[in-house]
């Protein structure tokens, strides 16, 4: 055991905790029986402060076991798997993750913490829904948990950040897959209207769809998009068919940029050419899954980019029939003259049954916000307003820096929460820097 300094991907509000690794249930159970403040952490992809307890003890699960797939493609992996381990094994063998989100760098145990959710949600919902049951370890013993076993428990624990109990291991069931490639569609569009109109309209004929937005547009050309969409290839789709786990990453960034690198003239001259670019309309390109569902994994550190301060990715979603609200969103960001560096859109579809889980059926909307704008806290305090005023919440996986207040509108549900964590952690030792500053784990 050592003292460490720990941080989100972000890289803002480090604090100071005592790292334990662990290796078993016993182990667990012995961590968390020797702590009065103790949350579990995977590879440090969750943006702001959810992984992390100051003054506390910080775990990390060497239980990584992969077990063998059954014939109708479901295996049991340790929680401190990560994604792209479990890819190496499922690929080669003709089957691939039901859900992935946006990095691979992820492991088992933080995919269940935030329920993850990738392109397909509209059609395949979180990870939550594809988890046929998993070994948590709470401060009141250790259990065997599923949808109809100790379903409150295993609900609460989906989307819970890990204070409902450190996992350690689930049983997954995976996709069927022919190849290791995706037939994917690829259009630009003027305006957000457009690209939203037609995600509306033709989402439903594809497994994954995203778009990425120009959020430094205005006017006609508010907006901008580059919607790209797919399904897996069939064996008929490739001339080839090949069966290979995902590359690592080809390029590191060494050092932190310079501060400032990142600022609105930068960012407007990359998504120019980013829109130029990229194709008005192609259909039934071959990509690799890595091009395809991780391309920010082909750059290690890419946190650095953003330089010593660091950078807040600010996600949210609100209801169908709110779309309204993701142009208001857009038009602030623009007006105000701050710099997103990646914004992605998509739909989501039914929510899952987990009481903090985030995405509900409608839209969601993902932004990359260098920190150093003065303007920055009120701007974002601002999307607050327009997300609460249309019934939406923020993804509390990326969260940095909203209120209690907030966090109760947004998350009706947390009472519930609540009552299945006093039930499984009466003394409330499982806790993080996030659930103190939102008060989440309260009476």
């Amino acid at each position: 055991m050592s003292s460490v300094l720990l941080s989100g991907w972000g890289r803002t509000m480090p604090s100071v905790a005592t790292l334990r690794t662990v290796s078993s249930e016993e182990e667990i159970a012995a961590a968390i029986a020797a702590s009065h403040a103790i949350i579990a952490r995977g590879l440090g992809r969750s943006y702001g402060d959810p992984a992390q307890v100051s003054g506390g003890t910080v775990l990390c699960s060497q239980m990584s076991d992969v077990g063998p797939i059954d014939e109708d493609g479901v295996l049991q992996v340790g929680a401190g798997a990560s994604l792209d381990q479990l890819l190496a094994e499922c690929i080669p063998q003709g089957w691939f993750l039901p859900v992935t989100p946006g990095t691979r760098q992820v492991t088992i145990g933080g995919a269940i913490a935030a329920d993850v959710h990738g392109k397909n949600h509209h059609v395949d919902g979180s990870f939550a829904r594809h988890v046929l049951a998993m070994r948590v370890v709470t401060p009141t013993g250790v259990a065997t948990i599923s949808p109809d076993e100790d379903g409150e428990l295993f609900w609460a624990t989906m989307g819970g950040l890990g204070l409902t109990g450190v996992v350690a291991s689930i049983t997954l069931k995976l996709l069927k897959i022919d190849t290791d490639q995706v037939v994917v569609d690829t259009q630009r569009f003027a305006n957000l209207d457009e690209v939203m109109s037609e995600m509306t309209e033709g989402d439903a004929d594809y497994r994954y769809s995203v778009a990425w937005v120009d959020c430094m547009t205005r006017g006609a050309n508010l907006g901008r998009a580059v919607l790209t969409r797919g399904d897996h290839a069939r064996a008929s789709d490739v001339d080839s068919v090949s069966l290979r786990a995902p590359t690592a990453a080809r390029l590191k960034v060494p050092f932190d940029a310079p501060s400032g690198l990142l600022n609105p003239w930068t960012i407007r001259a990359f998504n120019e050419a980013w829109f130029r670019s990229s194709p008005r309309h192609q259909v039934a390109k071959l990509e690799s899954f890595s091009s395809f569902f991780h391309p920010l994994d082909g750059v290690g550190d890419w946190n650095r980019l953003y330089g010593r301060r660091g950078f807040v990715q600010y996600q949210f979603c609100v209801p169908e029939g709110s779309g309204d609200t993701v142009r208001r969103a857009i038009e602030h960001l623009a007006s105000s003259g701050l710099a997103s560096f990646l914004a992605v859109l998509k739909r989501f579809g039914p929510s899952s049954p987990g009481p903090l889980s985030f995405p509900m059926p409608g839209w969601t909307l993902a932004l990359d916000l260098p920190v150093g704008p003065a303007t920055l806290p009120q701007v974002l305090d601002d999307l607050d307003e327009l997300v609460l005023s249309a019934d939406g919440r923020v993804y509390l996986a990326k969260d940095a820096r909203l209120s209690p207040e907030k966090i109760r509108a947004m998350y009706p549900r947390l009472d519930e929460f609540r009552e299945v964590k006093n039930r499984v952690d009466p003394e409330h030792k499982l806790t993080s820097d996030l659930a103190r500053r939102l008060e989440l784990v309260g009476a």
